[in-house]
């Protein structure tokens, strides 16, 4: 089952300009004294605009990010720290043996322009997001055999079991649309959450405004400005000059100057984000797991962190947010000394790579790399390259030695068993492990399928993990309910709310 698209990869590499940062411990946001006000509009720093708001076909952590949960819905939800919740349907049921799934539709939802929501919408949206293959994330309901309704209750029969379906729902796959709406989804939206979109203004800013028709409790405030500011120190300048009062994608580094007069708090959380060295197993040097095992071991993961100013080191393909999650630390530690032993018995002495690497990234990955590699007699070179570039050679063509890329989707674990991934890693073992991690019925069997797996991955140096990458918050101390775990893939702000002055 693939997830990913060749779009979708676009907007991963893009989505990753939102920080190079990772972090090791959570905290609430600031608590905030005063009464909050209902009709306070908040300002929130985004660094990655959507090109469009297509939410069907364009794929892309932007979207998702302030789309999801705020103007368009599913049956199900999740929260920032991964759980399935209810949304759209009030209750679920799963039969025992995973091929049945049972909702009760809420009544009394309409869309933002006043239609009612119909179960026969329900139906439509979840076989359109399953058969137009153009949908992101078709591919994710390839098991489900049929969507009917019976009143208020739908049915989604499998014709094997998905241990991933309910995540999928609660992502792209499964959110619910007006059918056959005649909304101009490149520009406009009519969905059915807390919010309603009130105005773009391209390459400046998104605007929401509250859904008052909105069939859950309304959003704690009338509006919601993402400002879409790239460069951090503009953004510290906005924030210092009361433009603002949330900076997501923030520099951890900065924080002395962000809480210097203390207006503002900078608040770390985990993530899914993962700084991922790719290696292409079809080089000449890298078809050797010795230099593959050299590489990792010649990689000072703990000082990555330090110089990204908060962190996480990370070992294998899944991050600790995911199910699956080990500690695989022990399987390549850092270890200069053993990483030029594995290059002597390699026979790949002062060898010469290329890192080929988007150039939103900035320069502190790869200066480290290059820094690291050198210390054991691998010469570096980094081809800094612009988007298209990196999308035809890396992801398309798989024409590169080394590539760094940020991936941000949680739960993409099924890149690793695929052999046509631009990863390039094939191994069949670890394919038959995540075919059946699908096919668990039960959780923990399926979490134990995907750790056996990531095992195999990293024991196999298919890559490297350089860091766990994380949501770096500064909140004003006027705002209180602003979320702080994985905010750079889904930012729901309906309990976002502001203290009256």
């Amino acid at each position: 089952m693939l997830r990913r698209s060749l779009t979708l990869a676009a907007a991963l590499v893009a989505a990753s300009t939102l920080a190079l940062t990772a972090c090791t411990s959570t905290g609430p946001a600031p608590a905030a004294s005063g009464t909050p006000d209902p009709n306070a509009s908040i300002a929130i720093r985004l660094v990655l605009e959507p090109s469009n708001l297509d939410i069907r076909q364009t794929a892309g952590a932007a979207l998702d990010q302030i789309l999801i949960d705020n103007v368009y819905q599913g049956l199900v939800s999740r929260t920032p720290e991964q759980k399935i919740e209810p949304s759209l349907a009030s209750e679920y049921t799963v039969s025992p043996d995973g091929l049945t799934y049972t909702f009760t539709l809420r009544e009394g939802v309409t869309f933002d322009d006043g239609q009612a929501l119909t179960p026969d919408d329900v139906v439509w949206s979840l076989t359109q997001h399953k058969t137009q293959a153009t949908w992101t994330d078709s591919n994710t309901l390839s098991r489900v055999k049929t969507i009917t309704a019976d009143g208020q209750t739908i049915t989604i029969t499998m014709t094997q079991p998905d241990s991933q379906l309910l995540w999928n729902l609660s992502g792209r796959a499964g959110i619910i649309l007006k059918k056959d709406d005649k909304v101009d989804y490149k520009t406009a939206a009519n969905g059915t959450g807390p919010f309603v979109l009130k105005s773009w203004k391209q390459g400046d800013s998104i605007t929401f405004e509250r859904n008052d028709k909105y069939w859950g409790s309304p959003a704690k405030a009338k509006e919601i400005v993402f400002d879409y500011i790239p460069d951090n120190q503009a953004a510290l300048n906005a924030a210092q000059a009361g433009e603002l009062d949330v900076l997501t994608g923030f520099d951890a580094n900065l924080k002395q100057q962000l809480e210097a007069n203390g207006d503002f708090r900078l608040v770390l959380g985990k993530s899914t984000d993962k700084g991922t060295l790719a290696m292409n197993s079809h080089n000449q040097w890298l078809k050797d797991k010795r230099v593959r095992q050299a590489i990792r071991q010649a990689i000072d993961h703990k000082a990555v962190i330090e110089a990204l100013g908060a962190g996480q080191t990370m070992y294998g393909p899944i991050p600790e947010l995911d199910p699956g999650y080990e500690d695989l630390s022990s399987i390549a530690p850092y270890d200069p000394a053993a990483s030029k032993k594995l290059l002597a018995a390699a026979g790949a002495k002062d060898i010469t790579l290329t890192l080929t690497i988007y150039n939103g990234y900035g320069t502190t990955i790869p200066q480290i790399l290059v820094s690291d590699l050198n210390a054991v007699g691998i010469t570096l070179k980094v081809d800094s390259v612009e988007f298209p570039t990196w999308l035809n050679d890396v992801y398309v063509n798989k024409n590169y030695e080394l590539s760094f890329v940020l991936h941000t989707e949680a739960r993409d674990f099924e890149n690793w068993a695929n052999p046509n991934y631009y990863f390039t890693y094939d191994n069949p073992q670890v394919q038959q492990l995540y075919q059946d991690s699908l096919g668990a019925t039960d959780p923990q069997t399926a979490a134990d399928d995907l750790r056996k797996a990531a095992r195999i991955v990293s024991e196999d140096m298919a890559a490297d993990w350089v860091y766990n990458g994380a949501s770096v918050v500064g909140v004003a101390t006027d705002i209180t309910g602003m979320p702080s775990v994985n905010v750079n893939e889904r930012l729901n702000v309906a309990e976002i709310a502001k203290s009256k002055g």
